[in-house]
C-alpha cells in the first residue's frame, strides 16, 4: 500500500470515530435536575406525577428530599405512593382562605412532603409519586420547590424559579405546566384514571415506560452511529485495495 494510500484511510478511520463518538455523545442525556414527570396536566384534573430525582454527585448519597407544594394554589386532595425504602411525612398546614370544593369546605392543605431513610447512590436517580387534585383553574403552572439532601452534609436548593426569555438558572425548580381541561370535560390524565388512588398511581407506569423508551433510542441512536463511522472506515478500505488491484493489471508499458 503506497503512503498516499495509507493517508487516505488514516483520515477515513479518524473521521469515521470522531463521527461514531459524536453521535454516540448526543444520545448521552444532558446533566438531569430534579424534575416533575410527566410535566403537564390538565386544569380542575386528579393526577398523578412523579417527582425524578438524580444523584448529581460523584461521592455522596442522597438521603433525603423535601417537596414543597404552592401555598398560593393549594392542592385539595394529596396522597403518595410507597416507595420501597423509604419513610414518607406529609405536612398539613391551616388555609388562609379554605378552599371550596365539590366534596365540601377544606381548611388544611399538604403544604410539603419529606422522603427520609432511603438512599440515591451515585449514577443513580430515584422517582417519588405523588397524587395531586384536583389541579387549579385559575393558574398555568405550578412551582414545586425541592431541597435535595446528601449524607456529605450538603443541600442542593432546586428553587429557582425559570423565566420567560431567560436561560435556564443553575437550580431549578420542578415545575408542572398546567394546560387547558378537555372538550370532553374529562378531568383526568389517563382515559383509565378514575377517582380511586389505584387507578390513578397507573398513570405512573406509563410515564415511566415512556421515559425508558426515550432512554432505550437514545442509546441505538448512538449505537447506530458507531457503525456507520465503522462502515465508513471499512468502506474506504474496500475501496483502497480495488485500486491497488487495478493499478497492478494495468499495462506497464502504458
Amino acid at each position: 500500500m503506497n503512503s498516499s494510500l495509507s493517508s487516505s484511510l488514516r483520515r477515513a478511520a479518524t473521521v469515521g470515530g470522531a463521527t461514531g463518538t459524536a453521535v454516540l455523545l448526543a444520545a448521552v442525556p444532558a446533566f438531569a435536575h430534579v424534575s416533575v414527570n410527566p410535566g403537564s396536566a390538565a386544569k380542575g384534573s386528579y393526577s398523578t406525577v412523579s417527582f425524578k430525582v438524580p444523584n448529581e454527585d460523584d461521592s455522596a448519597s442522597t438521603i433525603k428530599i423535601e417537596v414543597n407544594l404552592p401555598t398560593d394554589h393549594p392542592i385539595a386532595s394529596v396522597s403518595t405512593q410507597p416507595v420501597a425504602g423509604w419513610t414518607v411525612k406529609v405536612t398539613r398546614s391551616k388555609l388562609t382562605t379554605p378552599l371550596q370544593t365539590d366534596d365540601g369546605t377544606v381548611n388544611e392543605a399538604v403544604t410539603k412532603i419529606t422522603w427520609t431513610g432511603g438512599e440515591i447512590k451515585p449514577g443513580e436517580f430515584q422517582q417519588f409519586p405523588v397524587s395531586l387534585g384536583p389541579l387549579p383553574e385559575d393558574a398555568d403552572s405550578l412551582v414545586f420547590k425541592t431541597l435535595q439532601t446528601y449524607d456529605n452534609k450538603e443541600v442542593v436548593r432546586w428553587i429557582e424559579e425559570e423565566q420567560e426569555g431567560q436561560a435556564e438558572p443553575e437550580h431549578p425548580a420542578p415545575t408542572l405546566e398546567l394546560t387547558a381541561a378537555s372538550a370532553d370535560g374529562d378531568h383526568h390524565t389517563s382515559a383509565s384514571a378514575s377517582a380511586s388512588p389505584v387507578a390513578e398511581h397507573s398513570t405512573v407506569e406509563v410515564a415511566a415506560s415512556s421515559s425508558d423508551a426515550g432512554d432505550t433510542t437514545a442509546r441505538i441512536l448512538g449505537i447506530v452511529g458507531i457503525v456507520v463511522g465503522a462502515l465508513g472506515v471499512g468502506f474506504g478500505v474496500l475501496a483502497g485495495r480495488r485500486r491497488d488491484t487495478g493499478a497492478g493489471t494495468g499495462n506497464p508499458s502504458a
